[in-house]
C-alpha cells in the first residue's frame, strides 16, 4: 500500500520522524512561504496539508485538492483558511491552541515595558554617541507601577496579561464580547467596562481580541480620539484589527504617545511605510510565541494533528469538529 503524501510550507523547530514513518513528507525550505501557484500544484497530489498562516488556503484551493484528507496548521487563529469551504469537503482542519499563550502574554509585557521606558529609543541613542551626560530629563517616561491597564479581549492570553499586570499593582479593566464570571473577575483583581470608558481611563491599552468582520479595524480614528495624550497602545493580536493610517496619525500628532506592536496590516510592513519613521513607535516581526519551546510545542501538536488525519482518526486539536457528526 503506497504511503501518504505530506507537504509541509515551511521548516519546523522540531522532529518529524514519527511522521515520516507514515508519510512520504515533502518540506518547503525557504524563507519565505511558496507562492500560492506553488501551493495550488503541491496540494493537487497530497493527503495531508501542513500550513501556517502565511499559507492562503482559499476555496480554489480546496476544490483542487482532490485527495487531500486533513489539515493541520502550525497556529492558534486559522482566518487564512476558507473553513466552510473545507467543511464543505468533510475535511478536518487542526489548529494549536492554548500553547502560545504564556509565551504571548510574556512578549505583550516586554513591548508595554519597552514602550514605557523607551527602552529602543535609548538604545539607538547610546548607539548614536548621544549619551553625554547624566539629564534630569532624558528620555522620560510614565510609570508602569500603579497604571491603568486596559486589556481589549480576555480570552487566555488577555487573562495572561492581567495575572502578570497584578504584580505591577495596576488597576485593569477589561472589555469583551462578554462579561466573564465575578469568582474570575475577582481572582484577577479586573472590572469590566464599555471600549468607550477603557479607552478613555487607561495609561496602557493591549489588544487581544481574535481577529473577526466586527474586530476588523476595531482601533481607528474615533478610538484613538477617546484614548488619553500619555496612552500607550500594544498590539499582539492582529494587524488588520488596527487601521494603520489611523495609527500613524494618532502617533505622529501626539493624539497618544506611543505604541508597541508585534502584528502590522500588511505582514510584512512594507519598506516604505511611514510607521517605520516614528520614534515613538516599536515594530517586532510577528514573534509573540517565538520562545523556543513555545514553537517545538506548536510544531508537535501540528504534526499530532497530521498523523491522526492521516489515519482516519479524529483530530486532537480540531477547528472544525462537525466533519464528524
Amino acid at each position: 500500500m503506497p504511503q501518504a503524501k505530506v507537504f509541509i510550507t515551511r521548516r519546523l523547530p522540531t522532529e518529524l520522524q514519527q511522521l515520516q514513518e507514515i508519510a512520504d513528507v515533502e518540506v518547503w525550505m525557504e524563507r519565505q512561504p511558496p507562492p500560492y501557484e506553488v501551493l495550488l500544484a503541491k496540494t493537487k497530489e497530497i493527503d495531508g496539508l501542513l500550513c501556517l498562516l502565511t499559507d492562503q488556503i482559499d476555496r480554489q484551493l480546496i476544490e483542487t485538492a482532490t485527495s487531500i484528507k486533513v489539515i493541520s496548521q502550525m497556529a492558534v487563529g486559522y482566518d487564512n483558511i476558507d473553513i466552510l469551504s473545507v467543511t464543505a469537503r468533510r475535511i478536518p482542519i487542526g489548529h494549536t491552541p492554548g500553547v502560545l499563550t504564556d509565551a504571548t502574554a510574556d512578549l505583550t509585557w516586554a513591548l508595554l515595558m519597552a514602550a514605557a521606558r523607551r527602552v529602543v529609543e535609548a538604545d539607538r541613542f547610546t548607539r548614536g554617541g548621544e549619551w553625554r551626560t547624566w539629564e534630569p530629563d532624558l528620555l522620560l517616561g510614565p510609570n508602569v507601577t500603579g497604571a491603568t491597564l486596559g486589556i481589549v479581549g480576555f480570552g487566555r492570553i488577555g487573562q495572561a496579561v492581567a495575572r502578570r499586570a497584578k504584580g505591577f499593582e495596576m488597576r485593569i479593566i477589561y472589555t469583551s464580547k462578554h462579561r466573564w464570571e465575578p469568582e474570575l473577575e475577582e481572582s484577577l483583581g479586573v472590572e469590566f467596562a464599555s471600549l468607550e470608558r477603557l479607552l478613555q481611563e487607561c495609561d496602557f491599552v493591549t489588544i487581544h481580541t481574535p481577529l473577526t468582520a466586527e474586530t476588523h479595524h476595531l482601533f481607528n480614528k474615533p478610538q484613538f480620539a477617546l484614548m488619553k495624550q500619555s496612552a500607550i497602545l500594544i498590539n499582539t493580536a492582529r494587524g488588520t484589527i488596527v487601521e494603520p493610517n489611523a495609527l500613524y496619525q494618532a502617533l505622529s500628532n501626539g493624539q497618544i504617545a506611543g505604541a508597541a506592536i508585534d502584528v502590522t496590516e500588511p505582514e510584512p510592513i512594507p519598506t516604505d511605510s511611514p510607521l517605520l519613521s516614528l520614534d515613538n513607535l516599536i515594530i517586532t516581526p510577528h514573534i509573540g510565541s517565538a520562545s523556543r519551546q513555545t514553537r517545538k510545542k506548536m510544531a508537535d501538536m501540528a504534526i499530532e494533528n497530521l498523523i491522526a488525519g492521516l489515519k482516519g482518526e479524529r483530530l486532537p486539536y480540531c477547528v472544525n469538529p462537525e466533519v464528524y457528526q
